[in-house]
């Protein structure tokens, strides 16, 4: 999310900045010449601010066609981001130099990031595949052998490719096998960790993933035009563009924003609804107590231009006030990490496939600390902590076969019918 137009150090040696094709951010020669990296004072701004405003204008309008087409194509988006985020993260030190002595060896990076993919969305989705087939016989049996070995599946095609890998080691290249296989590793638990967060929230109920990712949208766009306008006080060397001015100023936007998004997202029930299974159909529930507007009345001393004296106030808008918090005081560390991430391997962006601003990884940054902040936040202090019917009735269709469903319904009968003899 954070685009650093000095990824190394200009004066030393070692400084030198690999470029990539079609990236629009500014030379660092030039930002030389421009006296100063704040973006106040960049002679190329105006440039590269209508370039930032056309991909940005499209990436909203196709994640608002997205959203309106719910859970499933959220999804969807989700994995091709992280085919992205891992086709630019792979290719960081990739040397092709090494890989044209071990063809094959980019194949079993895919294998890795597939079973695992494999592995995640398995265990997380179980659950909803098996309640969208349970009124088919052949399927719900065909589902439940997928859900009994899962585990054993996903772990014998990891036990595949670590052989693979044990195999393709050649002599005078270890030490790149061996540190590209770390590297995979590592790409793996970074992009998986924050998208298995980003997929509960989804199916917890699209205001859990919309609200979050559009606050760190937010601030990011505010923390630019701030800063583009305002900007004269540095704020970290990491990333010698952003200023207290936008940082600030980006914060007030952001949690302003987020009381009043949750009052707007919070009034649709295709946004508020859990989705308990993987179809794609309209979802009608009870949106609970947090979703149920309550109304205060404003003091006399307000301005007369109200038109009503009572507001109304949903509950989640305050919990909404916490997530704006977040997400303009810590979720921007996360770019500044990956600010100092890009100037370790001396890089700009981490690609070039969204004009402006670099590449997917660039955009997921902040995202990924604000999705595992969201998914934490909701556990902890949304959810009902005690069990309930939906919950007991989840764990009934699945973990017990068809024919053990029948005995539990049979048992409880039997129980309710000695009851309520018992009490007559």
């Amino acid at each position: 999310m954070h685009n650093d137009s000095n990824s190394g150090a200009p004066g030393t040696p070692s400084g030198r900045i690999r470029r990539r094709r079609g990236s629009n951010e500014v030379a660092p020669e030039v930002v030389k010449a421009n006296g100063n990296h704040l973006l106040v004072n960049d002679r190329s701004k105006y440039k590269s601010m209508l370039i930032r405003a056309y991909s940005s204008v499209w990436m909203i309008g196709g994640f608002a066609f997205i959203i309106y087409m719910g859970h499933l194509y959220i999804w969807a988006m989700v994995v091709v981001i992280q085919i992205f985020m891992a086709k630019e993260l792979f290719n960081l030190l990739r040397r092709a130099h090494e890989d044209r002595h071990l063809p094959g060896f980019r194949l079993l990076n895919w294998h890795f990031f597939f079973t695992a993919m494999l592995f995640v969305y398995g265990r997380m989705l179980s659950q909803r595949l098996v309640n969208t087939v349970t009124l088919d016989k052949f399927l719900y049996k065909l589902v439940g052998r997928f859900v009994k070995y899962h585990m054993v599946t996903c772990y014998f095609f990891y036990i595949a490719g670590f052989m693979w890998f044990i195999l393709t080691l050649k002599k005078k290249m270890y030490k790149y096998q061996f540190s590209q296989y770390a590297w995979t590793h590592m790409i793996l638990i970074v992009v998986f960790t924050q998208s298995a967060f980003t997929v509960a929230n989804i199916f917890e109920g699209i205001f859990w993933f919309l609200l979050p990712a559009s606050l760190i949208v937010i601030n990011d766009i505010a923390a630019y035009f701030f800063g583009f306008f305002f900007g004269r006080t540095p704020l970290i060397k990491l990333s010698p563009k952003k200023t207290w001015e936008g940082f600030i100023g980006a914060s007030i936007t952001t949690i302003i924003s987020a009381f009043l998004l949750a009052n707007m997202f919070g009034r649709f029930q295709w946004l508020t609804c859990p989705r308990k299974d993987l179809s794609t159909g309209w979802l009608d529930c009870d949106p609970g107590p947090l979703f149920k507007p309550e109304y205060f009345t404003l003091p006399e001393w307000f301005p007369a231009w109200f038109l009503s004296r009572e507001i109304a106030v949903l509950p989640v808008q305050w919990h909404a006030l916490l997530l704006g918090l977040f997400a303009s005081i810590i979720a921007p560390f996360g770019g500044f990490f990956a600010s100092g991430f890009k100037r370790a391997f001396k890089i700009k962006d981490f690609g070039d496939s969204i004009p402006g601003h670099g590449g997917m990884t660039d955009r997921m940054d902040c995202q990924m600390v604000m999705a595992v902040f969201a998914y934490i936040y909701h556990q902890s202090f949304i959810v009902p902590q005690n069990l309930s019917i939906e919950m007991i009735l989840d764990q009934i269709i699945l973990n017990l076969t068809f024919e053990e469903q029948l005995a539990v319904y049979k048992k409880l009968g039997q129980i309710i019918q000695e009851r309520t003899f018992g009490e007559s």
